[in-house]
């Protein structure tokens, strides 16, 4: 793959945490995400499955899709990705990078503790609740 301005979207996982990204060489990008080169979002996250990606002939129009990509709910990130890879297949694989180990299934339960900040304890009949 030549090296192009690229808008792309890593995941953890499918349906799992997001990052859209911009970059002028989208390969070696995501070489940096799978090694973690640099500390931050993506290396905490574990996102370094390349979901969808958009090749550009400039730099400019890149930055402009990607920022209005940014924008966008989370909903409508997932259309897009689904859209073109409805597997949320790692795509990278496809340009020679080896598989990923299988992601960690979410926890699905949260995590007892104290309430954070802001929770309200709601009972029957309160103002807060419905009935």
């Amino acid at each position: 793959m030549d090296k192009l301005p690229a808008v792309y979207i890593v995941a953890s996982r499918p349906n799992g945490t997001l990052y859209t990204g911009v970059t002028s060489d989208l390969l070696g990008r995501i070489h940096q995400h799978r090694e973690k080169t640099f500390r931050g979002f993506t290396a905490e996250h574990d996102v370094n499955r390349l979901v969808w990606f958009e090749i550009h002939h400039e730099m400019e129009p890149a930055i402009i899709r990607e920022k209005r990509i940014k924008e966008w709910r989370r909903a409508w990130k997932i259309e897009l990705i689904e859209r073109d890879n409805p597997q949320w297949r790692d795509l990278a694989e496809d340009y020679g990078f080896p598989p990923l180990p299988k992601p960690k299934k979410p926890s699905s339960r949260r995590k007892p503790g104290p309430r954070a900040a802001g929770d309200v304890a709601r009972s029957p009949g309160s103002r807060l609740s419905p009935g």
